[in-house]
């Protein structure tokens, strides 16, 4: 359903929240720097980064450390068992830290305090943990922060959802040349396994207006490369009246003079002709999409609430490779889905085999209560899950030792983002395909865009010289 404009915070509770983070400035006792660990997807990322843009207008400085911090803030994410596992470890971890310094705060938020009742049940578990909150009030940390720090007490404040969108929040960016610009909020597809639209919302889409003003700043603050965020963005603008989309915002984007625009998550279903001819006839899109599969099955994707077949996912990516003959594409891919049968798993392995993805994110299915798939009859045993996992991962790698192999020789262009890991007067980046590439070159470099021609293939990256001219 189509709306006028996207619900916003209210300007009140957007002031008061400025001035709580102006309270928290003055106190004498506030603490003075902080730490924030996330999990999770690029989403969690961008929220660690406006978290942080809060913590530096309340007057706090990155710790170097955890065991250096003041304030501790853990953004947690439960896409997967693994992520809420390694979160909760990490916590049961900074018990023996505050039991060394008191004074600590430990605050803990995310997707996995969003779930019902989580919050609470992580405060009576991890009593040592002052502030619990969940995604949808994100924007009121300043104000739960100040509770905590003026009352000594455990603060908690999680949510339902608000359905609406906070702007003007403080940033604070790890890199002064690539930015996260988050287009949309939420998700409405409700696939069979996914946690995301009960801990995330429905979709909310923001105006175009604010993503191309805040684009345009990012521009002049010298940012190269834009990566825009949300849960599907194909799906932009379809709660918005009017005729926004997409396809519009990105041709929009693109005629701002960004260096580099990519974006994340791209839901098959919602791959338009429409977008795919943006993508092809815009100079700054990266020729890399991300589409994730999940399987190659029929019968797995109808359980999967995929909306899409095998069919009609192979003539996408047909669209794609006939307009954009460059393009790479990745993936996402589930095995041990339950009722998943060796002819699916064989299903999905021909699919891998037909796209030939440069890489792809493989994972084992995990259930997620609340689900429906966690419901579902016929567990897959472990044992045969993990023996498709290790084929399906075999595969991967052979197909991406390939392409990459093809690339030697290639010329590409490269965003130096930083000195090479093994040193030895190399720099690092990312070309167009989102692949690594490593050559030879100086700090002066980083944040330049540079020509290379590739020379040799690496296991995840690739070695290149510097192009001349």
């Amino acid at each position: 359903m189509r709306r006028a404009e996207p619900p916003l915070v209210s300007a009140e509770e957007m002031e008061a929240q400025r001035r709580a983070m102006e309270e928290v400035c003055a106190l004498n006792e506030r603490p003075g720097s902080y730490c924030i660990v996330t999990y999770g997807c690029q989403m969690n990322a961008h929220d660690s980064q406006v978290l942080a843009g809060m913590l530096s207008a309340m007057g706090m400085v990155t710790a170097p450390s955890r065991e250096e911090a003041d304030l501790i803030l853990v953004n947690t994410c439960c896409i997967r068992d693994n992520a809420e596992r390694k979160a909760l470890g990490n916590m049961t971890w900074l018990k023996q830290l505050k039991a060394k310094h008191p004074g600590l705060l430990l605050c803990v938020c995310g997707c996995m305090t969003q779930q019902p009742k989580m919050a609470r049940v992580i405060l009576r578990q991890y009593p040592f943990f002052d502030v619990a909150f969940g995604t949808h009030n994100l924007h009121r940390f300043p104000s739960l922060l100040l509770r905590a720090l003026e009352t000594r007490r455990q603060v908690l404040e999680v949510r339902e959802e608000t359905g609406h969108i906070a702007e003007g929040l403080p940033i604070r960016r790890e890199s002064p040349f690539k930015a996260y610009l988050t287009i949309m909020y939420g998700c409405d597809n409700f696939c069979s396994y996914c946690i995301v639209p009960y801990v995330r919302g429905r979709e909310r889409s923001r105006s175009a207006e604010e993503i191309l003003r805040e684009a345009e700043g990012l521009l002049k603050d010298g940012v190269r490369e834009i990566m825009l965020l949300g849960q599907n963005v194909n799906s932009y603008g379809q709660d918005l009246s009017g005729d926004a989309s997409f396809p519009r915002l990105l041709t929009r984007l693109d005629s701002l003079g960004v260096p580099r625009i990519r974006f994340m998550t791209s839901h098959p279903k919602d791959l338009s002709d429409e977008l795919i001819l943006a993508m092809a006839g815009a100079k700054a899109v990266a020729r890399h999409l991300h589409l994730p599969v999940q399987s190659g099955s029929d019968a797995v994707l109808a359980a999967m609430n995929r909306a899409y077949t095998r069919a009609e996912y192979l003539e996408r990516v047909r669209g794609l490779k006939n307009a954009m003959p460059d393009i790479a594409l990745t993936t996402d891919l589930i095995v041990g889905f339950p009722g998943e049968t060796e002819q699916d798993f064989m299903d999905t392995l021909s699919l891998a085999e037909a796209v030939r993805y440069d890489s792809a994110y493989t994972f084992i299915f995990s259930p997620r209560e609340g689900t429906r798939a966690a419901r579902l009859p016929n567990f897959v045993d472990k044992d045969t899950a993990a023996d498709r996992i290790t084929r399906l991962i075999a595969l991967q790698e052979r197909n991406t030792a390939e392409i990459y192999a093809e690339l030697v020789g290639t010329r590409q262009t490269v965003l130096v983002e930083e000195k090479a890991k093994r040193g030895g007067g190399q720099v690092a980046g990312k070309c167009g395909r989102n692949i690594t590439c490593n050559f030879a070159g100086n700090a002066a470099l980083i944040g330049r865009f540079v020509d290379v021609t590739v020379t040799a293939a690496g296991h995840n990256t690739l070695k290149a010289e510097r192009v001349l001219e």
